[in-house]
């Protein structure tokens, strides 16, 4: 309808131009909105008000010229001019409940686009570092890039989801000592296990896999191990040269490919786990990208040459180091150090080139709060390579914080003392983690409420919605037990009885949801969408509590459960796009 009346709009205006009221060089952009009075219409434009200056007009003799300019609409009952040259546009009844019928012929596809866009999209999200399980913090940022992805597609846009996974640097090593250690305990070795190393019960568990894979053909000695390594904290000494040395004894005891697979029997199996717990939380991805592969296949020194070729790098104190204050960062980064080794932002300068070779259009990166520093350097990389930094979209997810009653959680991974997604997932359900975790803005603090996640009344948003959906079902089953039955054609050609401000505005609740699932999905804001299924539903109790649904009136019946059916429609719509199941019965 939107459109409807901006074609409208822009045939009067060129009338305006023919008959030399507009003058022939201005340029129009016409914005119809909904109003938030029903007393105002349908839809308002404030064209006039933009137009009047050019014009040289008085706004609402402009808007007057306008409206009289207009071409007949079926459509279109009458139009009024409000204020100081808003025009507003009411809709006939017939036109307002045509949104009805589209929702049932369109089915499952209504408010979608068709993917005609030609725009390649490449949404990373997540990208936990595989060194454990993932967290109710992670979960945040699962929800909300699945749910943007989501909306895109939607949308009419080609999506790749992928998963960076960091399978190279420090923390992956400190994972494998952390792992060795622990199997050098179950081969019966007394080990001081290290203040900075992994410490959950899952290292446990890989170490016991590792160990009935090798048996104890990986065993070193106690003493060997620790002989001559710098003092951990606890004993006065620096946690972080205690375990890079212990990283180093690891290499030298075990040798290459002994080490790598300690390195790998660790990252297996917690990458595997973070692919289990993902798809069981309904997120999958196109591709798992590693790494360590940007090394292996030459695109880091690519990525760095490029650079050095354009006269971006420098050496000092033995590091290169990358001028990004050239492109506004607030200081210069290393991207090789003195000892030869590249770093991880070097990898992250390589991955986004790697991104834009590929031919993606536009990268969304979803990351945690915690990289907003990483913005400035990233977009400095790829304005220096010669890629246009506004094709970088980058999102921030503020990690959730869960409570248990008025007790906040501590989480930490290092520490082991962390509440997964898993757990949480089987808690509350995927349903409610899915949906709570995408009602606000991904960069607003969130406390996941687990009581109120867990309860069914009105309170919790996930329940009220899905009860909505079941409600309907509940309808057309008892419509069955009483012996009639529904008629759709019959239901459309009687919808004219829907008279009602209930229903009427149901009806204009229902004509909202294309324009809702786009804006949600170009503004990466799936919370626009939760809201506006949360009054969807919302309507439709009040429409409920208010109104008998099964009467004997069969032409009132039938226009009143075609209603309710194409609300139902809308509602399931919605609800798979934010990951969340639309039972029939609750």
């Amino acid at each position: 309808m939107k459109q409807h009346i901006a074609d409208l709009i822009d045939s009067a205006l060129a009338t305006l131009v023919a008959n030399g009221t507009l003058p022939s060089e201005v340029e129009p952009k016409v914005m119809v909105e909904n109003t938030r009075d029903k007393s105002h219409g349908d839809f308002a434009s404030n064209i006039a008000l933009t137009l009047a200056k050019a014009a040289r007009r008085n706004p609402r003799e402009l808007a007057q010229a306008i409206v009289d300019a207009l071409p007949d609409s079926a459509q279109l009952e009458r139009t009024e001019i409000a204020g100081p040259g808003f025009i507003n546009f009411f809709m006939n009844a017939d036109a307002a409940s045509r949104v009805v019928e589209e929702i049932l012929d369109a089915g499952e596809q209504y408010g979608r686009q068709p993917a005609n866009s030609g725009e390649r999209v490449q949404v990373e999200f997540v990208s936990a570092n595989p060194t454990g399980p993932l967290h109710v913090g992670h979960g945040r940022g699962a929800a909300y890039g699945a749910t943007v992805s989501d909306l895109l597609e939607a949308a009419g846009i080609q999506l790749h989801r992928e998963y960076y996974v960091n399978d190279a640097g420090r923390q992956m090593n400190i994972l494998a000592a952390s792992v060795w250690l622990r199997y050098l305990e179950q081969c019966g070795e007394q080990v001081p296990f290290p203040s900075n190393g992994y410490k959950g019960d899952y290292i446990h568990d890989i170490a016991a896999e590792l160990k009935a894979r090798e048996g104890e053909r990986l065993r070193r000695g106690s003493d060997q191990v620790f002989a001559n390594i710098p003092a951990d904290e606890p004993a006065g000494g620096d946690k972080e040269l205690h375990i890079d040395a212990l990283i180093e004894r690891s290499r030298e005891l075990l040798g290459d490919d002994d080490y790598g697979r300690v390195f790998d029997a660790g990252l297996d199996a917690i990458l595997d786990d973070i692919r289990d717990d993902l798809s069981g939380f309904g997120v999958e991805y196109q591709e798992w990208f590693s790494e360590r592969s940007l090394t292996t296949s030459g695109d880091v020194e690519s990525a760095l040459q490029k650079l050095q070729d354009k006269g971006y790098l420098y050496e000092e104190d033995g590091n290169l180091w990358f001028r990004s204050t050239d492109f506004g960062d607030d200081k210069d980064r290393v991207v090789r150090r003195a000892n030869g080794q590249t770093t991880y932002f070097a990898s992250d300068i390589a991955y986004h080139m790697n991104k834009f070779e590929r031919g993606f259009d536009r990268v969304v990166n979803i990351w945690g709060a915690d990289h907003h520093g990483y913005i400035a350097r990233v977009k400095a990389a790829l304005e220096a390579m010669g890629y246009d930094p506004e094709r970088l979209v980058v999102r921030l997810v503020q990690f959730a914080i869960l409570y248990r009653g008025q007790e906040r959680v501590q989480m930490s991974t290092r520490s082991g003392s962390f509440v997964t997604l898993r757990e949480l997932r089987d808690e509350v359900g995927n349903d409610a983690c899915r949906f709570f975790y995408v009602t606000r803005k991904s960069e607003q603090h969130m406390d996941f409420d687990l009581e109120l996640a867990k309860s069914e009344s009105k309170d919790n948003p996930v329940y009220y919605i899905q009860y909505a959906h079941a409600r309907v079902c509940s309808v057309l089953r008892k419509l069955d037990e009483a012996g009639w039955s529904w008629n759709r054609d019959a239901g459309l050609a009687n919808l004219a009885l829907l008279e009602t401000e209930h229903e009427k505005d149901l009806i204009t609740k229902l004509g909202k949801y294309p324009e809702t699932l786009q804006n949600a999905a170009l503004n990466f804001e799936p919370h626009v969408l939760a809201n506006y299924l949360r009054e969807l539903a919302n309507d439709f109790h009040s429409y409920y509590n208010a109104h008998k649904m099964l009467i004997e009136e069969a032409e009132l019946r039938n226009a009143r459960i075609t209603l309710s059916v194409a609300v139902r429609q809308v509602l399931a719509n919605g609800l798979r796009l934010l990951g969340v199941s639309a039972p029939e019965q609750m």
